[in-house]
Parts: C-alpha cells; sequence; structure tokens
C-alpha cells in the first residue's frame, strides 16, 4: 500500500510541475495560443481549466501525503514496534547504575 501511494504521489507531482509550467505568470500562458474565436475553448476557459488542474492536484498531493504519513505509521504498529530504532530508545531510556568511584588512598611518599 505504502508504494502504491508513492507511485501515485510521484504521478501527481510530476502533473502538477507541467501544469504550473504551462501556465503564464502573467494571465497568458497556453490560453494565449488560443486567440481565435472559433477554438473550441476559448481564453478563459483554458486559464480556468489550468487553475481548477492546479489546485485538484495541490489537493490531493496533499491528502496523498497524509494517506502516506497514516500508512507509515500504522504499519510501524502492526510490526509489533520492535524495531531497531524502538530498541535503541528503550536502552537509552532505562537508567544506569552509578558508577562506583575508586577508594581514596593517600599519595605515596617521595624517596630521594
Amino acid at each position: 500500500m505504502y508504494f502504491i501511494l508513492i507511485i501515485v504521489a510521484i504521478i501527481v507531482c510530476i502533473l502538477l510541475g507541467f501544469i504550473v509550467l504551462i501556465q503564464n505568470p502573467k494571465g497568458g500562458g497556453l490560453s494565449s495560443n488560443f486567440s481565435s474565436s472559433s477554438q473550441l475553448m476559448g481564453v478563459q476557459k483554458t486559464g480556468d481549466i489550468l487553475e481548477k488542474g492546479t489546485w485538484v492536484l495541490a489537493i490531493t498531493l496533499m491528502v496523498l501525503s497524509l494517506a502516506i504519513n497514516v500508512a507509515v505509521k500504522s504499519s510501524s504498529v502492526k510490526a509489533g514496534g520492535n524495531n531497531e530504532y524502538q530498541n535503541q530508545i528503550e536502552r537509552a531510556s532505562k537508567p544506569t547504575a552509578p558508577v562506583a568511584a575508586p577508594p581514596l588512598t593517600a599519595p605515596a611518599p617521595i624517596k630521594k
């Protein structure tokens, strides 16, 4: 399930990139190529379709991101949570016994 969601998210990212690159930042973009009124889609319709496509793909990408996050967390719970990282966290959080200090002894006399 996780890999399918990742693949779909990559496809959505590529499509979103293409739609954004098609648009012109000044409002012309692909719609400027349809200058005659005899076209199937007029100038205004093409801009609307590209804008709606951008919104749909952006929202889809957000939903996929949340779904991937949920899928990863649910798969780690199903695995029992006993993975390597969980073991490291448990070992690090256990209190350790204090180290005994070496006994204090008087310094040895200096022989000259």
